[in-house]
């Protein structure tokens, strides 16, 4: 349809603390043209009366994982499979109302393709390519009885289908940002600490030397955008912002001085918290203790946030292998209750999001306004039965309260009569 109104909404526009009143919005082709109290429909204007339903900006999700959503004893199968469980994936998280993704570690490009082609059905994807990482680093997968990679060892099923890339030194470095900014990439990721699903590197540790960073984030800005880093510990943050990284994934294990030093440098937090409350299948006792260290931190890193009015903070839920506690991915808006408002959570999920996802500048593949109900905005849509704003909960069960959901000025989903 060219020409829809949709009458009788009451907005969360992105950014407020409260619903409007009834309002009309029209959309006109993909994007959002006029809002008003009345808005007269033409002969050949679809009209929805949303009745009352809360109308807010689609979800945005910074921390994904779309390649990979399938549990480790299956990455033995081959990449075609991977690729045609990605696009159940792509689903889930449109049909959970989320129209925007930030996918942090994958060769996704493809996947980005086929839905914006509409060739599958999926959010919008902003694409970092493979994560990388340096020897005994957060992309390096390998057994420790696998041989070394000097003496002709070989790399593992992640490394070798394209979802990341193991790099030491800053000629190694450049060569493989500049590879994912050849293929697509919209931002570039790099791990500057340990992490809890690979099997080298404990949280503690720094990964990466000053110069390494510095080159990744050469590269990158060379191309307009800038560099995120998967981290838990403060030595490296530190390490990460002063070599010019400009969003800091987990944090877990940050203090406050640290936390105090991000928000000086206007650095923007991604933090999960469904993906640690649980234990990742096929975790080794040593992967499942890291990821028990890395949930104790949580609360001493968003009560510090609170305290300090720290609100560059982002929403996304770092799910990986595990496709049913994705079906269940809208949890993460009821764990975030526990320190933040329901209207600082919606932000995190939908204008801070997007505010975050425009740092990608000339390397954005959808540069209008994201994240909003504005004139001139996107038309990614959701109407919701109920009033997230008084009780956010009712996002968990999204097949039964979001009654609509619009991606680019299409109807994926309309259950209103």
């Amino acid at each position: 349809m060219k020409t829809l109104l949709i009458t009788n909404a009451r907005i969360f526009d992105g950014k407020s603390e409260k619903l409007t009143e009834s309002m009309s919005v029209l959309i006109e082709d993909n994007k959002i043209t006029r809002i008003a109290r009345s808005i007269t429909a033409t002969s050949d204007t679809t009209v929805i009366d949303a009745g009352g339903r809360t109308m807010t900006p689609g979800f945005i999700a910074v921390h994904e994982h779309l390649v990979g959503q399938v549990p480790f004893n299956e990455l033995k199968n081959d990449t075609r499979y991977m690729a045609y469980a990605a696009t159940k994936t792509a689903r889930t998280y449109l049909v959970n109302g989320f129209t925007t993704v930030r996918d942090v570690a994958a060769n996704s490009y493809s996947l980005k393709k086929a839905i914006d082609q509409e060739i599958i059905v999926g959010p919008r994807i902003y694409p970092s390519g493979p994560m990388i990482s340096q020897t005994a680093g957060h992309a390096d997968h390998r057994l420790d009885t696998d041989d070394n990679a000097l003496y002709g060892g070989t790399w593992d099923a992640m490394v070798r289908w394209g979802d990341m890339v193991v790099v030491d030194g800053v000629p190694e470095v450049l060569k493989a940002v500049r590879e994912n900014l050849r293929r697509g990439a919209t931002q570039i990721k790099i791990a500057v600490g340990g992490g809890t699903g690979s099997r080298s590197d404990p949280l503690d540790v720094v990964e990466f030397t000053p110069e390494e960073i510095r080159a990744a984030v050469q590269a990158a800005s060379d191309f307009g955008t800038y560099v995120l880093a998967h981290v838990y510990n403060s030595a490296g943050i530190r390490r990460a912002i002063d070599n010019g990284v400009k969003s800091i994934e987990h944090a877990n294990l940050i203090d406050e001085e640290t936390l105090r030093y991000m928000k000086e440098k206007d650095i923007w937090l991604s933090p999960q918290v469904i993906v640690y409350t649980f234990i990742p299948k096929g975790y080794n006792e040593d992967q499942a203790n890291k990821h028990r260290q890395a949930y104790d931190g949580i609360d001493n890193m968003f009560t510090i946030a609170k305290k300090i009015g720290y609100t560059r903070i982002a929403f996304g839920s770092d799910i990986v292998t595990d496709p049913e506690t994705l079906e269940r991915i809208n949890d993460e808006f009821k764990f975030r209750t526990r320190w933040f408002t329901p209207a600082e959570i919606l932000r995190q999920a939908t204008s801070s999001g997007a505010e975050l996802l425009a740092m990608s500048g000339p390397r954005n593949p959808y540069p209008g306004k994201l994240g909003v109900i504005e004139e001139g905005a996107y038309a990614d849509i959701l109407l919701i039965n109920g009033n997230p704003l008084e009780d956010i909960s009712i996002l968990t069960k999204p097949e039964e309260n979001i009654a609509l959901i619009m991606k680019d000025g299409k109807i994926y989903k309309n259950t209103i009569q």
